[in-house]
């Protein structure tokens, strides 16, 4: 099964994102970067104490002034220490304040993705977005953004305070910065490719792993085990093949740079000594800047080996930045429906370009109406349930509420008025209260109670030891398929849109729980208009109009006696049910509707 990949941002648009985080706290940056620039000046008085003592003791000096020096290095140091530490714990503060923005930017970037772009990528790719990458860029931006603004510093601070005490032996340092240039750029010209491939065979892992897992009773009766090992093992590969080219960029970047470190301090050490030597230099000046240069290996170590790491964060962060780039399926027009009429014209909808599965479906409900929808497996029915939702949009036609485009209306006032209830569902973590009332927040304990009432859920939910504060979800009470089925229709209640579309919505019952779950319901669907993608041509017998759907086109369309009397494929199909029912089977609409209403 192929995927179509969320999108992953380009460097600028990476940048931009980066800027954005530190602009929204612009005195809490200048806070944390005075603090490390104190803190470096701090480190930066030793190694010139050290040259003054040199100095001294080569021309003549006394113990009470080296006791003075000496007293000034431990008040350096202490000072050092205390500003050092602050500096840390403000970046560490500002880190998770900054990681905490991108989680939350995340996921409402998330949430704001359209369902059939998620559906069509996959739930793989998105986990992993969601997991690992978060979970690297976290990394990155509680230690990679911090070690590498000190090291900047430090080594901007160190180098000026060697071109302070003597610019000509710190000229000498100059001559690695052609070395390291090279193989930096070398470095970085290829690394970001090699971490995109590598963290995009981490997201075709987790797309195999869950189509197998979701998939496994379709795998195991159609014997594909073989097949998906294979898909697994050669996903595994893939992703060895791509930690292997990054690992082999860092085996020659590392030693190449590491190597450097060492350059200026023998550098400025032997031009130090020549000057000196020649009289242009003193011996407090040489010791100075070579101590100086010998502190610059630490805060290049560091800086060269995290640049490393915010390599990995920002491609991170490029797949992060990414999801908010998925366009938008619906564009807001800002027009009110005059009323609740729902008219489907010339609807054609294609998964994959060039392959309608809807081939100019025409479809006109009045409010309060109830249509079923019938037809075998794959013709289409599911789909045009989720044209007539407004979960997509038509390809060609339109699917129009009161004359507005459902795809026209913001999605928080679409799901006021339209909502799809599907055999799919879920439990999120949280108490009952809190699943019902996803639907809508705000809603009292006895709204919550009449909503699953109506579902006939109140009884067993109200069994639990602790009724509507029972915890669900992970590590908490395992709800059934059918509870939680019930519990997916109570926030459907409680959510009281005018037009329903329930697609097989309960399947996961049995029979006789379905048959008086679709009876309690009838009085709630009293008044609205439901769309019922009908498993059981009971629900079709007690509709208003029934649509038979074959091969992506409404082949025929009226009340069940109308088609009855057609003796069309509606009719075959009855027949065909109808040999099988057993007495007392009753449908969805039975109580809300009788026999009598049917137009």
């Amino acid at each position: 099964m192929s995927c179509e990949r969320l999108p992953i941002a380009d460097v600028a648009a990476v940048r931009r994102s980066a800027r954005a985080l530190f602009s929204r706290r612009p005195r809490e940056v200048a806070k944390v970067v005075l603090l490390h620039v104190l803190a470096t000046v701090a480190g930066l008085v030793a190694p010139y104490l050290i040259g003054r003592l040199v100095q001294s003791l080569e021309q003549g000096t006394t113990m009470a002034h080296v006791d003075r020096i000496g007293l000034l290095l431990a008040l350096a140091v202490l000072v050092q220490t205390v500003l050092t530490r602050t500096a840390r714990l403000a970046s560490d503060v500002m880190g998770e304040r900054m990681l905490a923005e991108v989680r939350e930017d995340f996921v409402a970037d998330t949430l704001r993705l359209p369902l059939g772009t998620v559906e069509r990528a996959g739930t793989g790719d998105l986990l992993t977005r969601t997991t690992r990458d978060i979970e690297q860029l976290g990394w990155s931006v509680r230690f990679a953004v911090p070690e590498v603004l000190v090291a900047l510093i430090t080594t901007v601070l160190t180098v000026g305070a060697a071109v302070f005490v003597s610019p000509l032996i710190s000229v000498s340092a100059l001559v690695v910065i052609p070395f390291l240039w090279v193989s930096t750029r070398w470095y970085l010209k290829r690394a970001p490719d090699g971490y995109q491939r590598e963290m995009a065979t981490y997201s075709q892992m987790n797309v195999t792993l869950s189509e197998t897992v979701d998939g496994g009773r379709t795998i195991e009766t159609l014997g594909l085990q073989g097949r998906r090992v294979r898909r697994g093992d050669e996903d595994v590969a893939a992703s060895y093949a791509a930690e292997r080219y990054t690992l082999w960029l860092r085996s020659w970047w590392f030693p190449a740079t590491e190597t450097s470190y060492v350059v200026p301090t023998v550098s400025t050490l032997l031009v130090g000594g020549l000057l000196y030597a020649n009289g242009s230099a003193s011996l407090g000046q040489v010791t100075a800047v070579v101590l100086y240069m010998n502190q610059l290996i630490e805060p290049m170590d560091r800086l060269l080996s995290w640049l490393d790491e915010l390599q990995l964060g920002a491609t991170a962060m490029s797949r992060l930045v990414g999801v908010s780039q998925v366009p938008p399926d619906r564009t807001a027009s800002g027009r009110e429906p005059l009323d609740e009429t729902l008219v489907a014209t010339d609807v054609r909808y294609a998964y994959t370009a060039g392959r309608d599965v809807l081939h100019g479906v025409d479809l006109d409900l009045l409010p309060g109406e109830r249509l079923a929808i019938v037809g075998p497996s794959g013709a289409g029915k599911s789909t045009l349930g989720r044209l007539l939702a407004g979960i997509d949009g038509p390809r060609t036609g339109s699917v129009e509420l009161g004359g507005v485009g459902l795809v026209e209306l913001e999605l928080d006032d679409l799901r006021r008025r339209v909502c799809l209830v599907t055999q799919e569902h879920h439990v999120f973590v949280g108490t009952i209260r809190d699943n019902v009332m996803l639907s809508r927040a705000g809603a009292d304990d006895d709204a919550v109670r009449a909503a699953l009432d109506a579902v006939d859920a109140l009884s067993w939910v109200e069994d639990l030891p602790l009724g509507l504060e029972t915890a669900v979800g992970s590590a908490g009470h395992v709800l059934s398929p059918a509870q939680a089925q019930q519990v997916a229709l109570a926030r459907l209640v409680l959510a009281d849109p005018h037009t329903l579309v329930l697609d097989e919505a309960t399947s996961l019952l049995d029979p006789r729980a379905a048959r008086h779950l679709e009876r309690s319901m009838g009085a709630v669907l009293t008044g609205r208009t439901v769309i019922a993608i009908a498993h059981r041509l009971q629900t079709a017998h007690d509709a208003d109009r029934v649509a038979v759907v074959d091969d992506g086109v409404v082949s025929e369309l009226g009340s069940h006696d109308e088609l009855m009397a057609a003796d069309g494929a509606y009719a075959a199909l009855w027949r065909s049910w109808h040999g099988t029912r057993r007495d007392g089977d009753r449908g969805l609409f039975d109580d809300a509707v009788g026999s009598g209403s049917r137009a």
